[in-house]
C-alpha cells in the first residue's frame, strides 16, 4: 500500500465523503471512543460548516495503489482538518474544560489565534504507515509562528503516545481516574518551552 498525503481545500475534502466516513468509523469505533455509523454522519454534518472557518485548512491520506477517485470510498486512508482558533476563545463543544484547566490568560496568549488541529483520523489498515505524522504535518508545516495545538482525550493512550513522540507537549493535569481531555502545544510552539508538564 502506497500512502500519499495531499493538502486539499475544503471543497475537495468533502468530495471524499463517502471514505471520510468509511474512515471515521473504523478510527473511532473502538475503545475510548465507540462512536458509529450516526457519529460519522454527525461529523459530516459539521464538517461541511467547519470547511468555511477562517484558516481552515486539510489533508487527504489516499492509497495510491487505488485507482478510484473521489466517490471510491475505500482510497481514503485518513484526514485531518485545522483552523485558526477565535477570539475570545469558544463556549461550546469542550472548550470550556481547555479554559478552565489552563486558565483565562494562558487560554488566551497560547490558544487564541493558533492553528488548531481539530481531526486527526487514520484508518486501522494505514496505522504504523506514517500516515499520522504525514497528515498532522501537512497541517501544521506552514504555520509560521509554530502556534499549533490540539486536544484529545486523556484515555486515547496510543493518540497521546503518538502526539508526544512527534514532539507535542501535553499542558494540562488529566482529571482524577483518566478523564477529561488533554491539551497539547505544537513542537514549534513559542510557549511548549515554558508550558508546565502535567503531574
Amino acid at each position: 500500500m502506497a500512502t500519499v498525503i495531499e493538502a486539499v481545500s475544503g471543497s475537495r475534502l468533502l468530495s471524499y465523503a463517502e471514505g471520510i466516513r468509511t474512515a471515521y468509523v473504523d478510527a473511532f469505533g473502538g475503545a475510548p471512543w465507540g462512536e458509529g455509523p450516526e457519529h460519522a454522519d454527525g461529523y459530516l454534518r459539521r464538517l461541511a460548516e467547519d470547511v468555511h472557518r477562517p484558516g481552515f485548512t486539510a489533508a487527504l491520506a489516499l492509497d495510491g495503489d487505488r485507482e478510484g477517485g473521489a466517490g471510491d470510498g475505500e482510497a481514503v486512508l485518513g484526514w485531518a482538518t485545522a483552523w485558526t482558533t477565535p477570539r475570545p476563545f469558544p463556549t461550546s463543544r469542550c472548550y470550556p474544560q481547555i479554559s478552565a484547566a489552563l486558565g483565562e490568560d494562558r487560554t488566551a496568549a497560547w490558544l487564541c489565534g493558533a492553528r488548531e488541529v481539530d481531526e486527526l483520523a487514520v484508518a486501522s489498515r494505514a496505522r504504523g504507515t506514517g500516515a499520522g505524522s504525514g497528515l498532522l504535518d501537512a497541517v501544521t508545516r506552514d504555520r509560521a509562528d509554530g502556534r499549533c495545538w490540539l486536544l484529545t482525550s486523556v484515555a486515547a493512550g496510543a493518540a497521546r503516545t503518538f502526539y508526544e513522540r512527534a514532539g507535542w507537549t501535553p499542558v494540562t493535569h488529566p482529571a482524577a481516574g483518566g478523564a477529561g481531555l488533554a491539551a497539547y502545544l505544537g513542537p514549534r510552539h513559542p510557549a511548549g518551552a515554558a508550558a508546565p508538564r502535567p503531574l
